[in-house]
Order: structure tokens, then sequence, then C-alpha cells
């Protein structure tokens, strides 16, 4: 798959569905087994029918669930012989058929109905419903109507796409980070998770569910590519950091130990929190771009304002840090600049006047003090990744200190390793899980997205295989 395919939504197509009124029938029945269409609702002209013959009254009468299931017969069913056989998957199909027709748009002889649907999936839609002597045509998308949106069904796109979707649906004009969301997941995690033996066994737990190793297993296959980059992430900073189950001394410090430099670690903590949030706000701008152009991209915090702020104040940083006046004042000036351009921003969505100027003053300040804030919160890779090594250093302490007492303190040890990593293991990779997904949503996802979009959400009712009655 093409990495630009996987950094948007799948392309969406609004179109008109046309067939004879005789035939309309037919038509919805083939839209309805695609499952490729989100058909728009129309207001009802008229009340709806009362028949009491009608699909939508035998169900009220028979008293059947809002969630059973649906589904079409070729032809129009005989609705006795179905409630008699107990059908009520036909009749629920019909009702929904019932609904859809009386949504249609008739003029003449010819019937329509309008929705949304993936652009490369109209052409085989075209074909089958000209069968029944129905067309699909391409419509023009009207100004301020914002598409339906599908993320990519394919690659690492639509492993990551849970991670996005359960904040949020991506607006249709955005780009979908579910590929790199992914990515920062699995760093964060590994981060604070660093140890070789614990990720390893993240890895096998992936390896066993993509292969299906057990029932079980298959109902986690969702999960699987987390896990495998959560392990992979795990095994790399462990390896960095000397952990296998502890400070054993089955893996060399390659870069430093966390117990000996806590300090360091919390920098190089929030050097990545500063990278992954200068990423956001990269996202961030080209978000407000395709959203409502240049100007939206300037002004709003979350784009160029914000991302001037954000880059002014590291400057600054780095200017009193190697004691660089020159540097100093250009990141003050990027501040400043930044600030001006984004109170103005603020001002303007305030709508002006005094009330306005206090709201936009006020909302400024909140600006940045999150800032500062969403960047400490990264330290967390650090306070996390201390715990989980000082929680194995305990056990590895523990463990030696009995091994040398005989059998029992032999057995003993053992045992404390086992249940001490095991503890550890459960404990440390639930809140680290935890902790990851709270960086991204609250620190990452907040600049990338600024609106909410709708989920794509196709009427699909299949054919039925099963002998219609009558």
């Amino acid at each position: 798959m093409r990495w630009r395919e996987a950094l948007r939504p799948v392309r969406m197509q609004r179109v008109a569905l046309m067939a004879p009124r005789d035939a309309l029938r037919d038509l919805l029945v083939n839209v309805a087994d695609e499952g490729a269409v989100a058909l728009d609702e129309i207001p009802l002209d008229g009340e709806v029918s009362k028949n009491p013959a009608s699909p939508s009254a035998r169900l009220q009468r028979l008293q059947v669930r809002d969630d059973t299931a649906a589904v079409l017969a070729p032809t129009s069913p005989d609705l006795d012989c179905c409630e008699r056989a107990g059908r009520l998957d036909l009749i629920a199909g019909e009702a929904q058929l019932e609904e859809r027709s009386g949504q249609a748009v008739t003029r003449g002889n010819v019937s329509a109905l309008v929705g949304w649907m993936p652009a490369d999936d109209m052409a085989h839609l075209a074909v089958r419903v000209a069968k029944v002597g129905g067309v699909v045509v391409p419509m023009p998308r009207l100004s301020g109507v914002q598409p339906p949106t599908l993320l990519t069904q394919t690659g690492a796109a639509r492993e990551f796409a849970p991670l996005v979707e359960t904040y949020g649906t991506v607006p249709y004009a955005d780009v979908n980070p579910a590929s790199l969301a992914g990515l920062a997941y699995v760093v964060m995690f590994g981060m604070m998770f660093a140890d070789v033996g614990h990720g390893a066994l993240l890895v096998l737990a992936a390896v066993a569910i993509r292969l299906r190793w057990s029932s079980r297993l298959a109902r986690l296959q969702p999960v699987w590519l987390f896990l495998l980059g959560a392990g992979v992430a795990s095994m790399v900073f462990g390896a960095l950091y000397g952990e296998f189950f502890g400070p054993t001394p089955v893996v060399p410090v390659i870069w430093l130990a966390p117990l000996d430099q806590p300090i360091l670690l919390l920098g190089v903590a929030i050097a990545v929190g500063a990278v992954l949030l200068a990423g956001a706000y990269g996202l961030g701008i080209v978000n407000r771009f395709r959203e409502g152009g240049w100007r939206r991209a300037v002004y709003a915090p979350s784009g160029l304002a914000g991302a001037a702020l954000f880059l002014g104040l590291g400057v600054t940083v780095g200017g009193v840090h190697f004691d660089l006046v020159w540097l100093v004042w250009v990141g003050g000036v990027m501040a400043v600049g930044g600030l001006a351009v984004a109170y103005i921003g603020l001002l303007a969505s305030a709508g002006g006047g005094a009330a306005g100027a206090a709201q936009a003053g006020i909302e400024l300040f909140d600006l940045v003090v999150r800032l500062g804030s969403n960047l400490v919160s990264f330290a967390r890779l650090a306070a996390f990744g201390l715990t989980h090594a000082a929680l194995g250093d305990v056990v590895w302490q523990a463990t030696t200190g009995l091994w040398g007492h005989g059998v029992l303190g032999a057995a003993g040890a053992v045992a404390i390793f086992a249940i001490g990593n095991a503890l550890a293991f459960a404990l440390e990779g639930l809140v680290a899980g935890i902790q990851a997904l709270r960086l991204e949503y609250y620190e990452l996802f907040s600049r990338v997205f600024d609106t909410e979009g709708r989920p794509f959400q196709p009427w699909h009712v299949p054919l039925t295989t099963l002998e219609v009655p009558c």
C-alpha cells in the first residue's frame, strides 16, 4: 500500500441511485446486499403508512427487538407465510426496504436516493445495479457538507485504526494519523516497559494471536500488532537499559542504567516528548489547512501560531543552555509572534469586543499553561521506566539474597523471581499501556484534531441463503 493512501481517509463520492419506480425494490436489494453506500436520511413527506399488514407494523405487533438480524429475499416474500414460519429476519429486512423506499424521491416514473460511497467501489456497484435497470450517478459535493470518514482497511493503518477511532472520528479533510499514532504509542510504551524478557513475552503473545494458536487468542486478533510493536520497543529499550527480567547480568547496559542516572533519563523523556509534540503540531498545521485554508492554518492555536510559540520557547531554552544571547532573542521573538497571532485568531473566534478580548486573553493564558504542562507530562516516560526498573531490582535483590541459602533458599529464590516478575509484568504492563494512551490522547491528539468527523456507516442487509417460505 502506498504511503499516501495510509495517511488519508478513503476517498468518498456522493452518488445518486436511480431506477424506474417499479424496479426500486430490486435496486435497493442490490444496494443493501453490496453494503457500500451510506444513504442520506430524507424527512418523509406526509404520515408513515399505518397499514397493519406492513412489515414495520408486523414487527411492532410481534414485539421484535430492534437488533434482530435482517435479511432480504431476491423477490418480495409473502409476509404472512414468513410470520407463520417464524422468519422474522425476512420481515425485518422488508421493514428496512419499506423505510428506504419511503425516503426515495420519485419524479414521474423514476425514483432516486442519494448517499455516499467509496469512490473505488462505484464502478462495481454500477455494474450490479445495471442488471435491474438502475444507474449510479456521481454528484458534486455540496459546499460545507463534510463527507463521512472511512479509514484505510489495509496494512498497518488498519491495525492501528482502533487507537484513533477510540478517540473520535477523523474528519474527512484531515490526515489519517493511525500509523504514526501507533508508532508513537509503541515507542512510549517501550520506554516505560523497558525489559528484554518482558518484551519477548509480548512478542510471543503477538505471534500466538497472529497464528491463532487457540480459539480464545483468535478473539484478540485486532490487537496483535499493538502487542508486537510494544514488545519490540520494550526489548530495544530493555537492551539499552540492561534489563532482562530485571537488572540480571544476562544483558549488559548499552546506554544507561535507569536507577543510576535518573536525571539524564528524565531529560531524555522530555526531549522525546518535545519531538512528539513537534510532530503533532506539524500534523495540526496540515489538518487546519485542509479544513479551512491558510487563514485557519495560521491563526489556530493548534496551527502555525501554536507551533511558533512552541518552537520559540524551545529555541529560547536552547539559547539559555548554550549561553547564546542571539539565540535567546530569536526564540523570544518567535514566541511573542506566535502569541500575538494566536490572540488574533482567538479574538476573532470570540467575536471581538471587550468580552471577546477578555475571553481571548484567558484562552491565550490557558494555551501557554497547557503547553508547559503537556511537555512536562512526558516526564512520566522516565518516571514509569524508573518504577519498572525499581520493581525489577527489588525482585532481583530478593532472588540473589535467597539463592545461597540451601535448597529451601533456592526454591524460595525461584518462586520470588517468578512471582515477582509476573506481578511486575502485569502491573507495569497495564500502567504503561494506560499512560501511553493518555499521552497520545491528551498531549498529541488534542493538537492533531480540532473537530470531529462522522463515521461512514453503509446500509447493509445481506441476501438470504435459506429457502424463502411461500
